[in-house]
């Protein structure tokens, strides 16, 4: 007679899931994590050396933190309890605090996952602090928040913080090839479609697995190009594929859209990038550069901005945080734009490789020893917020080498005014040379 469990599909025997069937058995094979699971990552060298402490491991869903739990669970030889901090509360951590305490008395230590950790509240997370402190429990905490934001600082100083990478494309397709030889059949796609459902999976390793069970599911007896992978899991195949040209096209045109000060054309190929599953913190640190590079100090806020829209991306997550991204792209792309900083650092630069080991001169110079006191270091050196009109005019550059102009702000933005007051020094400083 049929029981219950088996009517319900949940026999022993009753299909699982691909991602399941593929879960990896030991850490070498987790894709995509070599600094943390490899030869010489972080945690394999913790497990070499026998010391394994509680970590909190912080990546994008689907990069493997559930899969290296359960897997340093094994290679401890500790007992596995795992939660989730969604489904779970104070009495729920009470009796996994319980439990792992007779496990103790019996000789036995317990690793407790808690996944998605950021979400028990400030009082909940300092519940760990007594049994991590006394080895009641070694906490392995998952999340896809920043830590530093979301986690309380006594749990932090507590557990080392691992960072996990969304799965590049090289990590996609060795789980692809598992797949395949699991099936022990090709994946019926084409090159070009195999491409997209890479991108498609934005570096999610489970849900590229599941993409591939729809396609397999499909019993196609052509391969799928990229429509026909559009059709089959009835989802839109990224415009390009973020490894190829495509890729270095886009942000090409966001930063000389911004650079040009087309503030709707860089929201345009924001969103361009962001509906091709482009990784956010990529565009973030570009709109840095930009702030640098083109605007500089004609806006000193830009780079602010910039900076900003990083941390709002950290802290609010997709789809919120894109929104600080295109704040961000608005804000440099209306700013006056100079490359005087630029074009200043990199004169300098050039100087500094000829002029080699040139000293300053002593008048600038510290003289903290009775030897160098004798050697005039120091000695004349005008302490210039006393000077009238706060400033010395005195020589700064060594003494061998002529005064020297690499920082010429333009006559717009912000710079306008700094370009004023460094006319003013230098009148102030022809006056004031001996």
């Amino acid at each position: 007679m049929t029981n219950l469990f088996e009517s319900a599909g949940l026999a022993d025997e009753a299909p699982r899931p691909l991602a399941d069937r593929l879960r990896p058995a030991s850490l070498g094979e987790v894709v995509g994590q070599d600094h943390l699971v490899g030869e010489t990552g972080v945690l394999t060298r913790m497990l070499n050396a026998g010391r394994f402490s509680s970590i909190i491991l912080w990546g994008p869903p689907g990069t493997g933190k559930t899969t290296i739990a359960r897997l340093l669970a094994g290679e401890t030889g500790l007992h596995f309890e795992q939660m989730s901090a969604i489904f779970s509360g104070v009495a729920d951590l009470k009796k996994a605090f319980e439990a792992a305490r007779a496990r103790r008395q019996e000789g036995r230590g317990t690793l407790l996952f808690v996944d998605e950790i950021h979400r028990f509240n400030r009082a909940q997370q300092d519940g760990f602090l007594p049994y991590m402190e006394d080895g009641t429990i070694t906490l392995v905490g998952a999340t896809t928040e920043n830590p530093s934001f979301e986690l309380n600082a006594a749990v932090l100083s507590r557990a080392q913080v691992l960072t996990l990478n969304r799965l590049d494309a090289d990590a996609m397709e060795l789980l692809i090839a598992r797949a395949e030889a699991l099936e022990s059949r090709p994946l019926p796609l084409t090159a070009g479609a195999r491409a997209a459902l890479i991108a498609m999976a934005d570096g999610d390793g489970r849900y590229c697995l599941n993409l591939v069970e729809e396609v397999y599911a499909s019993a196609a007896d052509e391969p799928f190009d990229e429509a026909g992978l559009a059709d089959c899991v009835q989802r839109r195949v990224p415009v390009y594929d973020k490894s190829q040209d495509g890729h270095y096209n886009l942000i090409s045109a966001l930063h000389k859209s911004i650079r040009g000060s087309d503030p709707d054309a860089a929201l345009y190929y924001l969103a361009r990038m962001l509906v091709a599953g482009e990784d956010p913190l990529f565009i973030a640190r570009r709109l840095v550069r930009m702030a640098n590079e083109d605007i500089g100090l004609a806006d000193p806020e830009a780079v602010h901005q910039a900076l900003a829209a990083k941390d709002v991306y950290d802290f609010l997550g997709s789809p919120e945080g894109e929104l600080g991204l295109a704040q961000a792209a608005v804000y440099l792309a209306t700013a006056p734009k100079s490359i005087g900083i630029y074009r200043g650092y990199k004169q300098a630069m050039r100087r500094a490789k000829e002029t080699g080991s040139t000293p300053p001169p002593k008048i600038i110079l510290n003289a903290p020893t009775k030897l160098m006191k004798q050697q005039d270091y120091g000695s004349g050196y005008r302490y210039d917020p006393d000077q009238p009109d706060g400033f010395s005019g005195q020589n700064y550059f060594p003494d061998d080498m002529p005064r020297e102009t690499y920082y010429d702000p333009p006559d717009r933005g912000f710079e306008r005014e700094i370009r004023k007051r460094l006319d003013y020094w230098n009148r102030l400083r022809k006056d004031r040379q001996p």
